[in-house]
């Protein structure tokens, strides 16, 4: 009987414990190193296109990492590479999926007054072994596919380190 009373206040003075450790979480955040990677992968691969680009990688949380621009790329890609990726990571999807999905006349349409939120090629997650670290964002290249393409090679630059 007291050993069994004794369990009971050992289980008992666990549970505390038990709620304490849920009350937090760990998450997965890309270093800088591996932003500016990606974002110079995607810069790297625009040039070779003849595109003059701005790249912006963000968090999870939507703050920038990194920001590059290339020397003869529009004044105006810089907020909007930002956004891209800011947008990307906030609907946890494409910015070209978003650009079909939130045409006028859709359910969704009212996203696109939101600040920030920009529905056009090139913004795209950066996910790795079930986790979204961030996003990458394209501005300046001959549409959204050009975009896409040129964020895809940064996040392809990164791929292996962030695959688990």
């Amino acid at each position: 009987m007291f050993r069994s009373l004794l369990a009971c206040i050992a289980l008992a003075s666990l549970a505390p414990m038990a709620s304490a450790q849920e009350a937090v979480f760990q998450t997965k955040s890309l270093t800088p190193e591996a932003a500016l990677t990606a974002a110079r992968a995607a810069l790297e691969s625009c040039r070779k296109q003849g595109y003059q680009v701005a790249v912006a990688v963000v968090d999870r949380g939507g703050l920038t990492q990194v920001l590059l621009r290339d020397r003869f790329a529009g004044p105006h890609t810089v907020q909007v590479s930002a956004d891209k990726a800011w947008t990307a990571v906030s609907f946890r999807t494409s910015t070209q999926t978003l650009a079909a999905d939130t045409q006028a006349g859709k359910p969704m349409s009212g996203l696109r007054a939101l600040p920030r939120f920009l529905a056009a090629g090139g913004g795209l997650l950066i996910e790795g072994g079930g986790s979204v670290y961030g996003a990458i964002g394209v501005s300046g290249g001959p549409g959204g596919e050009a975009d896409d393409a040129c964020a895809q090679a940064g996040i392809k630059a990164i791929a292996a380190s962030i695959e688990f």
